[in-house]
């Protein structure tokens, strides 16, 4: 059986319908699934829900060049315990400086607000350190370890502090200074360079005439640049003192 030139135009018009409406329907179907993959990020940009904004104006903290707030929030559970989430606010946007904790912190920006530091309390008496830094807009973690655990691998990694074993009051605590880079202390160090960490603890063990032993304030610094530490000299007989830090009785 012949077919016609007008049939067989007819028929090719009709498949290429045929195979736009297929296309179009997986482009829409394609267009459905990526926004629903986006939206669970758009969703998770703020606290969930159960928490709500400290109005502690201690608790609120602002960047060196304004760009950035943090903003602490809490959240009360059946057994009364609180959470706390922090938030880096940027315009709209929202993103949470992880870990959740079951206090609130204080922080430090770099004068170039380039860099952040957590100062976290756990417990009493006790007190970590975590390091930001600025990426895309926002903090992000910049250190796989908390920078307290780097520096008292640090301290224990040295002749003269390697054998101090400490037991409670365990804490780690970033020294005033960060956003003019020291200078109250005479130094003429290179800004946003530099973070002061002083490390103290107590021990149980200790003489009978005793009442406290431990680790009082002994300091080192950390290198934003190359993520080493080191000890100043200038705080050479301080933390000669430092490792003998006991109250008698």
């Amino acid at each position: 059986m012949r077919v016609s030139n007008d049939q067989g135009r007819t028929a090719a018009f009709l498949q290429g319908i045929f195979v736009v409406t297929v296309f179009s329907r997986a482009a829409r179907w394609l267009a459905l699934v990526l926004t629903a993959a986006a939206s669970p990020a758009l969703a998770a940009s703020g606290p969930p829900p159960g928490f709500t904004l400290s109005d502690d104006a201690d608790l609120a903290f602002t960047s060196p060049d304004g760009a950035t707030k943090l903003e602490q929030y809490k959240k009360e559970n059946e057994d009364l315990d609180l959470k706390w989430q922090v938030w880096a606010r940027r315009g709209e946007e929202m993103t949470e400086l992880k870990p959740e904790q079951g206090y609130p912190a204080g922080f430090r920006f770099t004068g170039d607000s380039q860099w952040l530091v957590r100062m976290q309390k756990t417990g009493s008496g006790s007190q970590d350190l975590l390091l930001y830094r600025a990426e895309k807009g926002t903090f992000v973690n910049a250190t796989k370890k908390s920078l307290s655990d780097l520096a008292w691998a640090y301290f224990h990694s040295r002749p003269d502090t390697k054998n101090m074993k400490l037991d409670y009051h365990i804490s780690a605590n970033l020294m005033k200074g960060t956003e003019d880079a020291y200078r109250w202390l005479g130094v003429d160090w290179p800004s946003n360079r530099y973070l002061l960490i002083s490390l103290s603890g107590e021990m149980d063990k200790h003489p009978k005439n005793v009442a406290v032993k431990g680790l009082a304030d002994w300091k080192c610094r950390y290198d934003l640049k190359t993520g080493k530490f080191d000890v100043p000299r200038i705080f050479a007989k301080s933390n000669a003192e430092a490792l003998t830090w006991e109250i008698k009785r």
